[in-house]
């Protein structure tokens, strides 16, 4: 298995507040940087941003521009190949049609949360799916988590990450051990 057929969307929308409304929430550049990384680390084809709001776009195009094209890129080579995996995207399917362009077939979508959901399944389960073929579309939320519409329409529910009686994680960090878990040992 190739972890760069294995791509991140971070979705801004659809997703929860903390009173259970399906919202937009805004981007966050920390969380740009930092998913990069981590597909950097990995192999991974790629990240994406989904927001359904063209400034949101501005605002991390133009900061992935400093770091690609800009000063940024001259002063942290190591965040410019980081940084060059980001793509943005309006909603969940233009990242699933730029995906079935990109690498021939419809990925199929992973969902994340941080609460059990039916039918979800198990970290080594998930890792020997990935290990067998692929692309593959792993969704991360924002907010409160990803509306219950996109997480029972995903191909696959994961289970949460057990910790010791508090499950709030930043995405970032959820991302980071998600991806370890699922890629660790992945073959390049």
């Amino acid at each position: 298995m190739a972890c760069e057929r294995v791509y991140l969307a971070l979705l801004h929308h659809p997703v929860y507040d903390r009173e259970g409304r399906v919202v937009s929430t805004a981007l966050t550049t920390i969380d740009v940087h930092d998913l990069g990384r981590v597909a950097r680390t990995y192999g991974m084809g790629g990240v994406f941003i989904v927001t359904p709001f063209r400034s949101q776009h501005e605002l991390g195009r133009r900061m992935v521009r400093h770091w690609v094209e800009g000063p940024g890129a001259a002063f942290n080579p190591t965040r410019k190949e980081a940084l060059k995996l980001i793509h943005f995207a309006y909603s969940l399917d233009e990242a699933l049609d730029a995906m079935e362009t990109w690498t021939g077939s419809r990925p199929k979508t992973i969902a994340t949360s941080a609460k059990k959901w039916p039918q979800t399944i198990t970290f080594e389960e998930m890792a020997r799916i990935i290990h067998e073929g692929g692309p593959y579309l792993l969704l991360l939320g924002t907010g409160w988590g990803i509306a219950k519409e996109v997480i029972m329409a995903a191909d696959y529910r994961l289970e949460p990450i057990e910790g010791k009686g508090y499950n709030h994680l930043s995405v970032r960090a959820a991302a980071a051990i998600i991806v370890d878990r699922l890629l660790g040992r992945c073959q390049r």
